[in-house]
């Protein structure tokens, strides 16, 4: 089995599983360390805990409690791929605490959680503007929500929480420049990693990573237009630690290479009229 840990914040840690195990492998059994959801993206499993068995497939999801035992088998196929989110304790309490939700041991296809999860994926992957461990928090909670049978309510926004909101967007644009993440942006307003995520979400439209991404974008737009650095240097001015991803996520957003859109600036009118006509 391959194993790559993709993310490890304090209370949130995510890990890539690569299972290659077929029917001629004999199962053995393991032990959970941490509350944990997995999104299964490919292949399946048979899952044997708790005196119970399951089976499964794409678009299922592992649920895992610290402690439990339980054993994977591959009696009608050939390996699986799953994302696997960890958190602790204090993130479990957050989204209604540790009950029996989380020894269920699967959950089954549920178009509400592969949505998500096909999110995470993209997120994990660098094709989403949506942070990894956002994501993650938004799978867990809707787990507890589809188990539990029931949905949250919308919650109207205090003007306590929107003030928040606009306070700690406010720190971010300040800080954009230095790594920051859910956890630390969660801790300046003062609120859990889940509840702060829900609650600036809520009142302004945009998760925070999504707030970071777009302030960082905004700076090395202007640095594009009116520097003469290299693109190398702005990506590291506005924030981003990895050139290939600026590259990326600045085309994304702009429809243009950060070099091209420099260009753009200092009035190449072709570059700007080839971009028009692909939006007509």
């Amino acid at each position: 089995m391959s194993v790559a840990k993709v993310l490890r914040r304090g209370s949130i840690s995510v890990i890539d599983y690569r299972c290659d195990a077929g029917p001629e492998v004999r199962p053995f059994p393991e032990r959970h360390d941490a509350f944990s959801v997995s999104y299964v993206r490919r292949g399946a499993f048979g899952l044997r805990t708790l005196g119970e068995s399951h089976e499964l497939v794409a678009g299922s999801i592992l649920v895992g409690h610290p402690g439990d035992e339980h054993t994977c088998t591959h009696d009608h196929t050939r390996g699986d791929e799953c994302l696997s989110f960890h958190f602790a304790p204090e993130i479990v309490d957050a989204l209604g605490g540790r009950n029996e939700l989380w020894r269920r041991g699967s959950v089954p296809p549920l178009a509400e959680l592969m949505v998500i999860g096909e999110l995470a994926q993209a997120a994990a992957e660098g094709r989403s503007d949506v942070g990894l461990d956002e994501a993650g928090l938004w799978l867990a909670g809707r787990f507890v929500e589809a188990a539990a049978g029931r949905r949250r309510r919308p919650e109207p926004t205090a003007p306590r929480d929107r003030r928040r909101a606009v306070e700690t967007a406010l720190w971010i644009d300040a800080h954009a420049d230095q790594p920051l993440d859910l956890e630390r942006s969660a801790r300046q307003a003062g609120l859990s990693p889940f509840h702060f995520l829900r609650r600036f979400a809520a009142a302004l439209g945009v998760t925070p990573h999504q707030y970071l991404l777009r302030a960082r974008l905004r700076r090395a737009a202007r640095l594009l237009a009116d520097d003469e650095r290299s693109v190398t240097a702005v990506a590291l001015e506005a924030g981003f630690a990895d050139l290939s991803n600026f590259v990326r996520t600045f085309h994304r957003a702009a429809g243009l290479s950060p070099g091209r859109f420099r260009r753009a600036s200092r009035n190449d009118r072709k570059i700007l009229q080839d971009r028009l006509a692909r939006l007509r």
